[in-house]
């Protein structure tokens, strides 16, 4: 079916190209025999010359010229088609005189202009042609770099302060430029720069007189755009697929105004001052350009008169919001409601970047399912290219997304990756640069560790202090020994020293000796402390060293170390100590066991249940806890571990003897007995540990840095002209790649198109590599060189539309409905299609053409205008403006615009269909092929009337 439409359209084309062509060839073969026989050239005038040029006339005239016999009758009746030819030509001498070409502004003219044949002249307008198309492609690429630079400006980004849903204060990087506003403003520039500035170089060209090229490209690109583009759209849509209107309101505003805008061109040239346009209509057709943006501005932020409208956007029975627009209400709405439909008081900011973060740990979660052997980091890097392919993109991508396609410049996809590679490199970067800096501090020393723990009858120990910063000098620390629970002379022996440091030492040690006895006592500690450091350096903590002697003549007693420990998701394994205070004779079995809280096992962590096994003078051991790692952002659940009684081992030397004490009766125990009895191990307080699982801080900086870099529009900039250059002269492959593809995939190679398309744009894509690139001073020296650019080729544009008509006998108005407005709108019609397929609203498709229709005129136009204008006005002279073809033009295109309006809404409101894009097979062809037959009638129409075969 696709290919039957495109089959009727290019012949559609054909026809009218064909019939447009004959029809003047045929005005110029009979103006230039009437200009041989005016001009005496004819034998029966007494010319000589008229056998060389007799080909210009027609066949019955070269017949009577000559004198030639036919059939009886015939020379007679010849002979009154030439007075009639003669009488005719008398009347109307300069109606059917053949058009002469005015002197371009760029371009030289083709001379000479007459008595030329009509191959040459076929030959010309095939020239003429090609170099049109040429014009266009070149114009197309800078245009891209030029909407490059706008979405560069537009990207500018301002620090605001949020509260989060804990009031806790978070900065984000917003944009500055309000996506409405953009587009109908740079956005609008950028894509139809050469149809605004094509008609304000012609009223320059023109000596500030009127012309129809420029407003005829502009009439006619709204119609292309509203009908064409819009009925390739609708079938563009893969089955099954719907695009709806995300920013209705701003679409009606928009609609209005295109309407609205040719409207207003009927009237100023056709009802309030007929043929003349005066310098208050000139100036008020440009003023309604901030008008609609401002109108625009204000449907899309809910003000005035919008904000009252809320109770009547609804979701329906179907689960649809049936004329909701603002932060993807209707989108959400189609996918199943998340949220109702509330304004949030923390602002449409801060909920795009929650909503931003929320689709990335989305995404993580499902390639952690899909990878589940992949690293971390190589998860994130792929979450992050499909959160940039995902993420809503402006009409800028798509244009040049369909550009580079054409020119064999490949897929800004491919830039995508690269893009997410460099900003994961980065983040990671940022968060670790202070790993490896070297701090600034003076020498520092301290005790590592700053806790020992001993054993009773360990003899003695040894203890390290180290030293940290600059170990080129010589340094010394004293040191000693301070009684605590221990006392020196009892428990361990008191030591005082100097610790000397010699230049290339970073390290001393020292040993200190404790003392045994056969007494059942509690654990004690005992410190040590550094003091009096040499000049230049500074003691750190732990400047004291805690030492906790253990007695060995007690099983112990058997705890946790504290009640709650908050660990991060990231952590993997978590060992978990379990301490033996009070002792650390014989071998201890100890139980334990997982339970859980808002932990899941087999979700958040691993269960585990097992027995820890304390060996004689063992006081330490640790319970292995397995975390499983989702990576959410704002994750906090708990578990708990529990350790159960412990027991002696069967092999311990106490064991026999506790156990032939516990046969005995409570009366019967010795007191030898009883001391035994009270060194069998038991549990201290802390039995139970909840582990507490939150987020990784590494995790939520890097979501948090990776959601903030999300930006499609750097992918379209530039930062070097190295890369440009490179960019230029390279061909890539113009397939989009998937992001599931595996490594080992093979390269994709470029197509034969891709290399041809390469070459023969190399000429454009080599000059336009010279444009500054975007990241000199943000995008704004790009924008003013690309601008100056297009306006120079839209210049000679101009001219080549011009001389191509002249050579062809097409007038003006014709070659722009038909030829430019066509060549402009290739590209935004590639641009659609592609949008068309990728975003999940239509606004893009849609929204975009009428805004873009309502700018149009206004500024291109109207900017055109009011310099005319005003211009007769100070030499005291009218601005005279035939109303002819353009006149008809914009009435006809007024009344079908409507139409397509109207098939637009019933689409979204019918219940078979819902959507203003795809939708069921039928309904959509069948839509599409009306639009396509209301830009037919529409060009076919104004062909007739600007030929007078359709007198109005």
């Amino acid at each position: 079916m696709q290919l039957l439409l495109k089959s009727i359209f290019t012949c559609a084309l054909l026809v009218i190209f064909v019939y447009a062509t004959a029809q003047s060839l045929a005005k110029v073969q009979e103006s230039e025999a009437r200009r041989a026989y005016l001009n005496g050239t004819s034998p029966a005038l007494g010319s000589s010359n008229l056998s060389q040029d007799g080909h210009f006339l027609s066949r019955r005239l070269r017949q009577v010229v000559h004198g030639e016999e036919g059939e009886e009758g015939a020379p007679s009746q010849m002979e009154d088609d030439l007075s009639q030819l003669m009488k005719s030509n008398v009347d109307a001498p300069d109606k059917e005189e053949l058009r002469k070409c005015s002197v371009g502004l760029v371009l030289p003219v083709w001379t000479p202009e007459y008595n030329i044949s009509m191959g040459d002249r076929l030959i010309r307008g095939f020239v003429y042609f090609v170099l049109l198309i040429y014009l266009f492609v070149g114009v197309s690429i800078i245009a891209d770099r030029f909407m490059a630079a706008i979405e560069a400006i537009t990207s500018i980004e301002r620090a605001v302060v949020v509260k989060g849903p804990n009031n806790v204060k978070q900065v984000m990087h917003v944009r500055i430029w309000n996506e409405t506003v953009a587009n109908l403003t740079l956005m609008a520039l950028g894509s139809s720069a050469p149809e605004i500035l094509l008609s304000v170089i012609e009223i320059y060209a023109k000596d500030f007189e009127s012309g129809d090229l420029g407003p005829g490209t502009i009439v006619g690109s709204a119609a292309y755009n509203l009908f064409m583009i819009i009925a390739v759209c609708m079938i563009w849509i893969p089955a099954g697929e719907v695009r709806r209107i995300r920013h209705l309101r701003v679409f009606f505003v928009t609609a209005l105004f295109s309407i609205f805008a040719y409207v207003w061109l009927w009237l100023i040239l056709s009802v309030f001052t007929p043929g003349v346009i005066q310098v208050w209509e000139a100036i008020v057709t440009l003023l309604f350009f901030p008008l609609t943006v401002l109108w625009a501005y204000i449907a899309e932020r809910r003000m005035l008169v919008y904000k009252y409208m809320d109770k009547n956007y609804r979701v329906n029975k179907r689960g649809t919001v049936v004329a909701g627009e603002h932060d993807q209400v209707e989108m959400d709405a189609e996918k199943g409601p998340k949220h109702p439909m509330v304004t949030s008081a923390r602002g449409n900011d801060a909920e795009a970047f929650d909503e931003a973060r929320r689709e990335y740990i989305t995404v993580l979660t499902e390639l952690r399912q899909k990878y589940p052997d992949a690293d971390l980091e190589q998860l994130e890097m792929m979450a992050q290219e499909q959160v940039l392919a995902r993420s809503s993109k402006s009409r800028a991508f798509y244009r040049i997304q369909a550009t580079r396609k054409m020119v064999g410049s490949g897929n800004l996809m491919r830039k995508i990756q690269e893009r997410a590679h460099s900003d994961l490199t980065e983040v990671k970067a940022q968060l670790h640069a202070g790993d490896d800096e070297e701090t600034d501090d003076p020498i520092r020393m301290y005790f590592e560790p700053g806790h020992y723990t001993v054993m009773e009858n360990c003899g003695e120990f040894e203890v390290r202090v180290v030293r940290r910063g600059d170990i080129s000098t010589y340094a010394s620390v004293e040191y000693e020994t301070q009684d605590g629970t221990a006392s020196a002379g009892t428990d361990f022996v008191g030591r005082k020293g100097l610790l000397s440091f010699p230049p290339g030492v970073d390290e001393q040690r020292f040993r200190i000796e404790v003392i045994d006895d056969d007494v059942f006592e509690e654990d004690e500690c005992f410190y040590i402390r550094l003091f009096n450091p040499s000049e230049g350096v500074k003691l750190a903590v732990p400047m004291i060293a805690t030492v906790m002697i253990l007695d060995d003549d007690h099983a112990g007693i058997f705890a946790f170390t504290d009640s709650v420990f908050e660990i991060t998701e990231s952590v993997g394994k978590f060992e978990l100590k379990v301490m033996r205070y009070s002792g650390a004779r014989g071998t201890v079995i100890v139980p334990y066991w997982t339970e859980n809280e808002t932990a899941k096992d087999s979700k958040d962590y691993e269960e585990t249940r097992g027995e820890l096994i304390f060996e004689n003078n063992e006081s330490e051991k640790f319970i292995d806890l397995y975390i499983l790692e989702e990576s959410s952002y704002e994750k906090d659940v708990s578990f708990k571990v529990h350790i159960g009684e412990p027991r002696l081992a069967p092999d311990s030397t106490h064991y026999p003897k506790i156990k032939e004490v516990e046969k005995k009766a409570v009366q019967d125990l010795t007191e030898l007995d009883r001391i035994l009895l009270l060194s069998k191990p038991r549990n201290g307080e802390l039995t139970t540990a909840i582990v507490r699982i939150r987020e990784s801080q590494e995790f939520k900086a890097t979501v948090d840095k990776l959601v903030a870099k999300a930006n499609v529009s750097a992918v379209l900039g530039t930062s070097s002209w190295k890369e440009q250059f490179k960019d230029a002269l390279t061909v890539i492959p113009a397939e989009e790649s998937e992001f599931d593809n595996d490594d080992d995939a093979e390269e994709e190679v470029p197509s034969c198109f891709s290399y041809v398309s390469h070459f023969v744009c190399l000429f454009w894509k080599v000059l336009f590599a010279f444009v500054p690139p975007t990241d000199i001073c943000g995008g704004y020296v790009t924008f003013v060189v690309s601008i100056f650019v297009i306006g120079v080729i839209t210049a000679i544009i101009g001219d080549a539309a011009s001389y191509f008509g002249c050579a062809l006998n097409i007038k003006d108005s014709v070659t722009a409905i038909l030829f430019v407005a066509l060549g402009t709108s290739i590209p935004d019609t590639f641009a659609s299609m592609i949008a068309a397929k990728h975003d999940e609203g239509a606004d893009n498709c849609i929204g975009n053409v009428t805004g873009s229709n309502a700018v149009n005129v206004f500024l291109g136009i109207g900017l055109a205008w009011t310099i005319a204008a005003v211009y007769h006005s100070s030499h005291g002279n009218a601005f005279f403006v035939e109303p002819g073809t353009i006149g008809f033009a914009v009435a006809l295109f007024c009344g079908e615009a409507l139409i397509a309006i109207f098939i637009i809404m019933f689409r979204r409101w019918h219940k078979g269909i819902g959507a203003e894009l795809g939708g069921p097979k039928v309904s959509k062809y069948i839509s599409a092929a009306i639009l396509v037959f209301l830009w037919v009638f529409y060009v076919v129409i104004c062909i007739l009337e600007a030929y007078d075969v359709i007198v109005v």
